[in-house]
């Protein structure tokens, strides 16, 4: 059992009259850390899974006296998969408003319609965290030094979930089950969803594009679609939890590209199960796009856990100058450029951006020196 950094958090926010809410893809390991926080307690608990139908049908039709029936002597209850039930919000404010003494822990593995249902509802009444797959952090607090090293390549191909990282002989496999019967099973559940196979082509579009610019109108030709459909899909993959976007940063300088994106996958491993290619390290050909999302997803985990409050971006030009990846806290820059070979590591940072800009910190991050950055 790898302990997640995020538990310490919510043990410490128990019982303070907030819903504790937990977001993250499907597989990340939202219930298990529920359950582990759970099992230190003495308080009787209720378990209820909105995945299933008498569970959801339940929750979505209960007013005040029957959420008394079934709360019970119980003093936390825990709902997962919140975003199935129909106006779960007013539920969950209907439970804290009148059971005060009864902590809720709910989890939300999309956050199609699940942010709308909770934030007017429970304005001022909940703690909300994301959880990731295994951070490097994690890796590093459970097991050491050792073996976050020697791990890299190995979650450069298969990624940080949970079950990958504690079964690595069945990465392949459990890659595979979970991007192909867990990671869209709420996306596919939706009315509008009516072509799960331009979702695949959109997906692997995505993966293939990782690291570069996005345009939705040139993945909307190669996967025979149009670019507001492809727009849709792709907010949609967003809030999933599968995949992030980074916009370009644009302030100062006339040449700088304003309207461009990149999306990146929360996970390496699910990035290469959409594409089928575990090969290892050796013999890829995008060694570089691996290492980049690796990176900045690994940056964007560490920031969550530490309650850095950062606003991330990539920067280019028109002249084509780059930079990977920025990132912007109280008016300074971070600027961070991933170069998976240490004999790159003299590359500089656009003077251009720094004459522009407050820039506290500028990285060229390597498997030298990655450590530093994203613990």
């Amino acid at each position: 059992m790898i302990r997640r950094q995020l538990q310490s958090t919510i043990e410490s926010r128990l019982f303070k009259g907030k819903a504790i809410i937990l977001i993250g893809a499907r597989q990340v390991g939202k219930s298990t850390l529920f359950a582990q926080i759970a099992s230190t307690r003495e308080e009787s608990i209720i378990n209820l899974n909105c995945d299933e139908p008498e569970v959801k049908e339940l929750l979505s039709d209960l007013n005040t006296q029957g959420l008394q029936t079934l709360i019970g002597k119980n003093k936390i209850m825990i709902i997962d998969e919140a975003q199935r039930v129909k106006d779960i919000g007013m539920t969950l404010k209907r439970i804290t408003d009148n059971f005060p003494d009864v902590q809720l822990l709910v989890t939300g593995s999309s956050a199609l319609g699940l942010q709308d249902k909770l934030n007017e509802p429970l304005t001022g009444r909940k703690y909300e965290y994301h959880l990731y797959p295994i951070s490097t952090g994690e890796l590093y607090s459970n097991d050491g030094l050792l073996r976050v090293k020697q791990s890299l390549e190995t979650r450069l191909i298969y990624g940080s979930y949970p079950d990958v990282i504690n079964h690595a002989d069945e990465a392949k496999e459990l890659l595979m089950n979970i991007a192909d019967s867990y990671l869209y099973k709420d996306l596919l559940s939706l009315d509008d969803i009516r072509r799960p196979m331009l979702l695949e082509k959109i997906l692997i579009a995505l993966a293939l594009q990782v690291g570069s610019e996005v345009s939705y109108n040139e993945i909307a030709q190669t996967v025979g679609s149009d670019s507001k459909t492809v727009e849709k899909y792709i907010d949609l993959l967003s809030k999933c939890y599968i995949i992030f976007q980074l916009n370009a940063f644009s302030r100062n300088i006339r040449t700088e590209l304003k309207k461009s994106k990149k999306i990146y996958f929360y996970d390496n491993g699910i990035r290469n199960a959409i594409l089928q290619n575990f090969a290892p390290i050796s013999l890829r050909q995008d060694i570089g796009a691996l290492w980049e999302n690796f990176i900045i997803s690994e940056r964007i985990k560490a920031n969550h856990y530490n309650r850095r409050y950062v606003k991330s971006y990539f920067w280019r030009t028109s002249t084509q100058q780059e930079i990977d990846y920025i990132e912007e806290c109280d008016g300074a820059f971070s600027v961070f450029e991933m170069k998976w070979n240490p004999k790159k590591a003299n590359t500089t940072i656009p003077q251009s951006f720094q004459k522009n800009y407050n820039v506290a910190e500028i990285a060229i991050v390597t498997p030298m020196n990655y450590l530093e950055h994203i613990i």
